[in-house]
């Protein structure tokens, strides 16, 4: 390893040795579950490998915790999309409900559509989710929101263009 990474490397053993036990027993109470509490502190030390910096020693906690909360967020939001879809395949018929491969395909997916409705504005994803979910036409996605039809237009073309930068992302 070069010098500065095993500096990096170096930190991070130290981050890890000093806050591992605190992070993963503060994902436990959070969680109520030490496999995921586990799971999401090992995440959380990735995370900041990929960054390729260390927080300083005194915002450690502060610093895992806020990566380590943003994981618990990602999971709940996540599991909650793994439900929604479970529940409206069980009621497809059998003949159409996708492989287990297939359903992880479609979840991740769903994920991806989701993160990207999450960074819009809220109006910009309201109108976007009343146009392509509910059928609504512009005018009444305008009363509903209280804007102009022209504004709804700019919303849904901001959605769109989103939408189509993450595909080629």
């Amino acid at each position: 390893m070069l010098g500065p990474e095993l500096e990096l490397h170096r930190q991070i053993e130290v981050l890890y040795s000093d806050h591992h036990g605190w992070l993963q027993g503060w994902l436990r109470r959070k969680l109520g579950n030490a496999f995921d509490a586990a799971d999401l502190a090992h995440d959380t030390y990735l995370r900041i490998l990929a960054r390729g910096r260390a927080p300083a020693p005194v915002e450690s906690r502060q610093h895992l915790a806020q990566i380590a909360n943003g994981l618990v967020v990602d999971l709940f939001r996540r599991r909650h999309i793994e439900s929604a879809y479970a529940d409206a395949i069980a009621a497809q018929p059998e003949a159409l409900v996708p492989t287990p491969e297939m359903r992880a395909l479609i979840v991740e997916a769903l994920m991806e559509i989701d993160a990207i409705l999450a960074s819009l504005p809220a109006k910009v994803r309201d109108a976007f989710l009343l146009c392509k979910l509910e059928g609504k036409n512009y005018a009444d996605i305008a009363a509903r929101l209280e804007v102009s039809v022209s504004s709804v237009e700019k919303y849904i073309a901001r959605a769109l263009l989103a939408c189509c930068a993450a595909q080629f992302a």
